[in-house]
């Protein structure tokens, strides 16, 4: 295996060469500070930042209705935010812990995982009313839904699974065992192949997306918290928060091919619109690393609030 650990370069040309869009922003929770960075992915600069009570965590993107919705664990809900006026509409219910959060294809549902109380509730996004509460289980993090919006995947970080929920009926239509403790999940552009990073294990589960059925266990870095994909889905980018490092993979080999040094403690990762430029947010370091995924560089470092996390999809467009 080859292993580059990549020098952090300061390149706005660099970062801008693949056709970034003026309109797309980046919003990174900052934890410690309760507050989330807006960051114009066009001048690489921080814009915004946003006050949100609760520790803010997690991050789902609502396109159609141009809403960003952030989690707040110590909240027990999640904050509405305006991605075009960057401002805080309101602030919706839940109860116990809310982590994990993202929402439907179409932008008409948010879901949030509660890792206390073992669930996921569903809201509608029109008035945020309260649609239903499905039990999972145990610890619920990361989500996604697939790009048909049929299903809407869990992975339950206790139980080392992750559940496959049918939207049209809100119901469990499967779950399966994946690596120790998996945290962040991602599906491919097709809706064929499931990832799952999986934190005690220091590996990541490929699963079929729709069956389910495990097709790889692939070893990457130290604690791995989450997964992105890029370059047309044949790259596979992995967080690992202990090796301070974005593990690489061939999503057609299934083997890592690289490393790439980032900041300390990297958890939450996003792959911008343009399918090339990937970005990473370092907790510890409380800064956002910039990779490009053709060269498998480090082409900027932005500095965001104290502990950045971003967990989820992250980038607007």
């Amino acid at each position: 295996m080859r292993i580059r650990y990549s020098l952090l370069v300061f390149s706005l040309l660099g970062a801008f060469s693949s056709g970034v869009s003026a309109d797309s922003r980046a919003f990174i929770t900052n934890q410690l500070d309760n507050s989330v960075s807006v960051i114009d992915t066009k001048s690489q600069q921080v814009i915004e930042t946003i006050k949100v009570e609760g520790k803010p965590a997690g991050v789902a993107l609502n396109q159609t209705k141009k809403q960003v919705y952030i989690s707040t664990p110590e909240g027990g809900g999640f904050a509405v935010l305006d991605s075009e006026k960057l401002t805080k509409l309101t602030k919706v219910k839940v109860g116990g812990a809310s982590l994990g959060i993202t929402a439907d294809r179409k932008g008409e549902q948010v879901f949030v995982a509660d890792w206390y109380e073992n669930s996921v509730t569903v809201f509608d996004t029109k008035n945020f009313a309260k649609i239903k509460t499905i039990t999972v289980g145990k610890s619920p993090s990361g989500m996604t839904v697939s790009p048909d919006n049929r299903w809407l995947y869990v992975a339950n970080r206790i139980d080392d699974s992750i559940s496959q929920i049918d939207l049209s009926k809100l119901t469990i239509r499967n779950t399966t065992k994946v690596g120790a403790h998996p945290f962040g999940i991602a599906v491919d552009s097709q809706g064929k192949r499931l990832y799952s990073a999986n934190v005690e294990s220091d590996n990541v589960t490929v699963l079929d997306a729709r069956s389910l059925k495990r097709l790889a266990t692939i070893k990457v870095g130290a604690r791995p918290y989450a997964v992105a994909l890029a370059l047309n889905d044949s790259l596979l980018f992995v967080t690992n928060q202990d090796d301070s490092t974005v593990s690489v993979v061939d999503t057609t080999t299934y083997k890592q091919i690289d490393v790439v040094a980032v900041g300390d403690k990297p958890e939450g990762i996003s792959t911008h619109p343009d399918d090339q430029n990937v970005y990473v947010a370092n907790w510890f370091d409380n800064n956002v690393s910039v990779i490009d995924a053709k060269t498998l560089k480090v082409v900027n470092t932005i500095k965001t609030g104290e502990g950045s996390r971003a967990f989820g999809e992250f980038i607007a467009r």
